[in-house]
């Protein structure tokens, strides 16, 4: 696999961990994300996914495992009986697909908040902020395992704060908040993502 698609690999496969380690009782949990429940942020996640692949020349995003499709910034419809460690696992294959065959790797997106870029660039920099970002909030919201990635976090910090401007004007992204003089590189990345670790 190419350097990026071992990136990606390593982040979706510790998201889909804390997916399959959440307790059945703890889905409905309130996250840390506003108004979304534990099953709200993966159905989120999903989404996400789907609307990256199709903008990479997939198919047009489709319901399917019991989570719905809506606008990508926001969380879609999930079935009580949604099976969501099926939706992600599949999503996590096609995205593979596309960031190993490199002519749909390198299709470039239409302006976002990196500029026009291609596929695996956003997915690099977006996908792992989205990544490590909801693989906290599902953890804080189910009582799992919340740390993230050390070399992920450094490298996906440094490398967005460029496009934090970019990030807000998405509306997806709440402003940052100050974290504390000590803060460790996780919590440092966190705060830069408007949550409160």
């Amino acid at each position: 696999m190419s350097p990026i698609a071992d990136r990606y690999a390593r982040l979706a496969d510790g998201f889909l961990a804390r997916v399959r380690a959440t307790p059945e009782d703890r889905w409905d949990a309130p996250s840390p994300c506003r108004g979304w429940t534990a099953r709200d942020v993966v159905g989120h996640v999903v989404n996400g996914h789907r609307g990256i692949l199709a903008l990479a020349g997939g198919q047009a995003p489709a319901a399917a495992y019991g989570v719905g499709v809506c606008g990508m910034a926001d969380a879609p419809d999930v079935a009580p009986d949604a099976d969501l460690a099926a939706a992600f696992t599949a999503a996590r294959d096609d995205m593979l697909a596309v960031l190993t065959d490199p002519d749909r790797a390198a299709r470039p997106l239409p302006d976002g908040p990196l500029g026009p870029v291609p596929v695996e660039r956003a997915v690099d920099l977006i996908g792992a902020l989205e990544l490590l970002g909801h693989t906290w909030d599902l953890a804080r919201a189910t009582g799992g395992d919340e740390s993230l990635d050390p070399e992920a976090v450094a490298r996906t910090h440094e490398a967005l704060l460029p496009h934090h401007g970019g990030l807000l004007m998405t509306g997806a992204f709440d402003p940052g908040v100050a974290a504390p003089p000590d803060a460790d590189p996780q919590t440092a990345f966190l705060c830069f993502t408007g949550r409160r670790p």
